[in-house]
């Protein structure tokens, strides 16, 4: 099993690993579009104003320049403690035990703008480049990603993927055509009834299920495994119709 999870635009500063070693990432295919993304940005930092404009930042926001402009030899620390923001905060990795984030290691790939899908224990600077901006230099991120990480994600081997990305990343990779996969989307019965979708509790809900299936550990190789594995854990996860699946909460 292989699960998709977006990044935040938040993130931890800082860290105590080494600098960005592309060779070291998960999807070691990607590192040339790496490399082209990082030059690329380290380029823009160079012009500060340009940069904020490209980036879209607010007056609050423009070290956020500095960081990008510190990409190549900035700290490192592992992706899953990288990122902060409401899912990331319900998974809460830093307080798994050994084992667990072992597995978030082998099974979680974080999908960035900066460097496609890395592994959660891949050791990642701190960045700053949404989905949707366009890098001078670089084509659309659409174009640059799409095609490279889906082969990539081809070459993985996983029996089953659980893509939880956020439709902008999903675009930046989708997860190649006959593998078996479900797209997850959240949804809450209201006091009529009607199942209907979530924005902010979206992320908590997905970041609860990525920590009980990290606790739990379960071999899921198809859709029905995961099913079977929700219900003993009192998680609602419908089957949903096509590739889309419910996580239903109260």
């Amino acid at each position: 099993m292989l699960l998709l999870l977006p990044p935040s635009e938040t993130k931890r500063p800082g860290g105590d690993g080494a600098p960005l070693d592309l060779g070291g990432l998960a999807l070691p295919a990607l590192a040339p579009l790496r490399r082209r993304t990082i030059d690329a940005l380290v380029a823009l930092s160079a012009e500060p104003d340009t940069a904020a404009r490209v980036l879209r930042l607010g007056p609050t926001q423009l070290g956020e320049v500095d960081v990008n402009a510190a990409l190549a030899e900035a700290p490192t620390r592992p992706a899953i403690d990288r990122y902060t923001g409401v899912l990331f905060d319900a998974l809460d990795a830093g307080s798994l035990p050994a084992p667990a984030r072992r597995w978030l290691g082998g099974h979680v790939r974080i999908h960035s703008a900066p460097f496609g899908p890395v592994g959660a224990l891949d050791p990642v600077p701190a960045y700053r480049l949404p989905a949707g901006v366009s890098v001078p230099g670089l084509p659309p991120l659409r174009r640059l990603w799409a095609d490279a990480v889906t082969r990539a994600l081809a070459d993985e081997g996983s029996t089953f993927v659980l893509d939880l990305r956020s439709e902008a990343y999903v675009a930046l990779g989708p997860v190649p055509g006959g593998r078996p996969s479900a797209f997850v989307r959240v949804a809450s019965p209201g006091a009529d009834g009607e199942v209907r979708a979530l924005n902010h509790f979206n992320k908590r809900a997905k970041g609860e299920l990525v920590r009980a299936l990290a606790e739990d550990r379960p071999r899921i190789r198809r859709r029905d495994d995961l099913i079977d594995w929700a219900r003993g854990r009192g998680i609602a996860l419908d089957e949903g119709d096509g590739r889309i699946m419910t996580l239903r909460v109260a």
